[in-house]
């Protein structure tokens, strides 16, 4: 059960963001596997989501300031 801290605002953005997830792992090199990724290390992890929020920072920016 989710604690709710990681919930998707728009349920049905939850598709995209998963796939987004793979594709940025995969970007950095990151062996990000469907399932299970006990074997990860924090950093790697980390790194996927912290890579994931700078894309989509710099993607908001770039909409904001094209207006």
């Amino acid at each position: 059960m989710s604690s709710g801290r990681n919930r998707v605002e728009v349920p049905e953005a939850m598709e995209a963001l998963d796939r987004f997830k793979y594709e940025v792992a995969n970007e950095i090199g990151v062996p990000l596997k469907h399932g299970y990724n006990g074997d990860l290390t924090s950093y790697q992890n980390g790194s996927v989501g912290g890579m994931m929020v700078k894309k989509m920072i710099a993607e908001q920016e770039k909409r904001m300031a094209g207006k």
